[in-house]
């Protein structure tokens, strides 16, 4: 008999199980056999998945203007410094089904004012068709209960004309066609990154991730890469009873969180990256000029990367984490990272 392969929560691989099948029939494939435990109730497959928007900025979840003008309300230029309440946003992003946690990719080319954590876009009065996201990304793959996924984004080395397309796409007409990111002659030359994540699962809350950066230009070229794990902020509203705050801690080349609902979550990269943490709350100096609830609010380390600015915070804990990469690459070469997030503890029992 083959031997069972155990992880982390203790489910066995289910790729083990079907080659022990007895049967003379031909063994269900290992993803059926997800599909039937996840309906039986007996091993949640479907936990965690792409859960997460690539932009939730400007949407009326997080809509309290008086006259329901949301994107004016929430623009993208909130959305790196004020906490969502409802729900959040990143790019190959994963959460689990209440996005108590979620897991996403940060990007710099060192060339833009900001990170790229999330899709950019037109709001509804910008856009000459209305809204309109003005990205490129592909979801090429997907078994149905997430146990693999790819996803791959396209972006640019010099710096991301945010201006531009805002401001030439007001000039056009409903006659006129759109004013694509492409059209800015932001590719020219194949100067770019092609960004692939893989993920794959070897238990419902064990994920396996591989980060593929490609240099397509013909010259060498630095990407920062920011894998970010952070808690949705549940606890800064007010509510009675829900003010219990999770935490995450920096060690080495790995984040750990701590969650009473969750239990224990372990994201662990290899090489030796910094790990960068803050506060997944509001930079309510920054908006608006008052003070806020933490000294390292949420765009801490978009400050820290982008303007070397003393934002994250040194004893290395918060509720928002990323792993800091700086990878050279050569003209038409690619590097990798490997992580894995995992639970590595159940929720303490409460008597």
């Amino acid at each position: 008999m083959a031997p069972v392969v155990k992880y982390p929560d203790g489910v066995e691989d289910v790729q083990v199980i079907s080659d022990r099948s007895s049967s003379d029939a031909p063994a269900p494939d290992a993803e059926r056999i997800r599909l039937a435990r996840a309906d039986a109730g007996e091993q949640d497959w479907r936990a965690w998945g792409p859960y997460l928007s690539e932009r939730a900025w400007g949407t009326v979840r997080e809509d309290y203007s008086e006259h329901g003008t949301a994107w004016d309300y929430f623009p993208h230029d909130h959305a790196r410094s004020r906490a969502y309440r409802w729900n959040e946003d990143g790019m190959a992003g994963v959460c689990d089904d209440r996005q108590t946690f979620c897991f996403a990719l940060a990007l710099w080319n060192g060339a833009d004012p900001i990170l790229k954590e999330r899709m950019f876009g037109l709001g509804g009065d910008g856009g000459n068709h209305g809204e309109d996201v003005k990205e490129y990304w592909w979801y090429e793959d997907s078994t149905p209960t997430h146990s693999f996924m790819r996803w791959r984004y396209h972006y640019p080395q010099a710096a991301f004309p945010y201006d531009e397309l805002v401001a030439v796409n007001a000039l056009r007409g409903r006659d006129d066609t759109e004013y694509e990111l492409v059209d800015t002659g932001i590719f020219d030359d194949d100067r770019y990154w092609a960004v692939t994540v893989d993920y794959a699962k070897a238990s419902p809350t064990d994920l396996c991730v591989v980060v593929t950066v490609a240099n397509r230009g013909d010259r060498a070229a630095t990407l920062h890469v920011l894998p970010t794990l952070w808690f949705r902020n549940t606890w800064a509203w007010g509510l009675p009873g829900a003010d219990r705050v999770p935490r995450l801690t920096g060690e080495g080349s790995r984040l750990v969180g701590e969650h009473w609902i969750l239990g224990q979550l372990l994201l662990e990269g290899d090489g030796t990256p910094a790990p960068l943490l803050c506060d997944n709350e509001t930079n309510a100096e920054r908006l608006w000029g008052l003070p806020g609830r933490s000294r390292y609010p949420k765009d801490g380390i978009n400050d820290h990367v982008v303007d070397g600015a003393d934002t994250v915070n040194p004893a290395r804990e918060g509720t928002k984490g990323a792993l800091h990469y700086v990878l050279d690459v050569p003209a038409g070469g690619q590097r990798q990272i490997r992580m894995r997030l995992t639970r590595t503890a159940p929720p303490p029992v409460t008597g």
